[in-house]
Formats: structure tokens, sequence, C-alpha cells
């Protein structure tokens, strides 16, 4: 299909990252920890926002969502892509975003604009169920990716623009959130269910 990717082929992120950051990682961990820590920082990152502690839970969720290019980078430069992580790895960025969406989105932008976005992460994550119990393992696509990239950056922008309390951030969480929720649908339609 047009749209994806292999999962074995390196990008320039992952150039990037294998010339800086990867290195300071040490042999023993795998992408697949990688993944499994970020399953461990969602519960930090929505108690944060909870109590409205945003100088450290801002941080935090950058951190969380960072994880998701470095283990897929990991995964890549070190030739340890799995047929778990090419699972769990997508379902903890979609638990990540989707949780902070409920946190943030629903609450500072418009009810419908977070729930549509979350109905949208449920009908992918149904359709990964679906495949894997069909033995097929799909990886993120191009579209995916692009979806994943322009929610993380939406939120961060929501997030900043409530920890700073400058507005100017909202109307560019919306734009980035309403690409995403078009990459969703593009996204959806590729994959198919």
């Amino acid at each position: 299909m047009v749209f994806e990717r292999d999962p074995h082929k390196l990008y320039p992120h992952d150039k990037l990252m294998a010339r800086t950051i990867i290195r300071l990682v040490p042999s023993f961990v795998t992408p697949n920890t990688i993944t499994w820590l970020r399953f461990l920082m969602i519960p930090i990152v929505l108690y944060l926002l909870l109590v409205k502690d945003y100088a450290a839970g801002v941080p935090f969720f950058i951190l969380a969502a960072f994880s998701d290019a470095l283990d897929g980078s990991l995964a890549r430069v070190r030739n340890q892509i799995t047929d778990w992580g090419t699972f769990y790895d997508p379902l903890a960025d979609k638990l990540l975003i989707t949780s902070v969406v409920l946190f943030v989105v629903i609450q500072y932008i418009n009810p419908i604009f977070g729930f549509i976005i979350l109905g949208l992460e449920l009908i992918l994550l149904f359709g990964g169920i679906i495949r894997k119990r069909r033995g097929q393992v799909v990886s993120a696509n191009v579209i995916g990716k692009t979806k994943m990239f322009l929610q993380f950056l939406g939120v961060t922008f929501l997030l900043v623009a409530v920890w700073s309390g400058i507005d100017l951030f909202i109307p560019f969480s919306i734009a980035t959130l309403s690409l995403a929720i078009v990459c969703a649908v593009v996204s959806i339609i590729t994959y198919g269910l």
C-alpha cells in the first residue's frame, strides 16, 4: 500500500538518534523495556496533571512521548524489532495520548472534540486487536506516525497554554489536533478493519 513503511528501514530521525541519544542507552536496555517504562509513566503523568502540577507534568508528558521515538529508533538501529513491540508500542502511545486527551482536551477545548479523538483511537486499537487475533502483525504506517506526532504536538501546545496561561497556544492546539483527526481517519481507511 502507498502509505506502508518498512519497519526495518532507518529513517533520518533514526540516524540522528543513533549518533546522539542511542549511544547513551546501555546495551541491556531493549526497546520493549522502554515501552514498559512508558506504560509505567502514564499514571504518573495523569496524577501530575490531575493535581495540576504542570511544572512537573508537562515535562514528564514530553519525556513519556519522547520514549516512543526512542524505542522505535532503538529497535530499528539495533535490529531488535519484535512482534510484541510492534503491537504494544502503539498501544502505549494510544493510552498515553488518549488519557491526556481525556484530562485536558475535554476540559480546556471541547468535550465533543476530545471524544472524537478518543473514538478514533479506540477504532484503531480494536482494529489492531482484530489483526493480531488473525495472526497479522502490522506496524504503523506513515499516516499513523504523522497522526501520533500531531496528537503529541497538539496536546503539548494545550498543556503549555494551561501551564503558562498563554491562550495563544490554544488555537495552535486545536489546529494541530484537527489535522491529527484527519490523519486518524485516513489511517483507519488505509489500515482497514
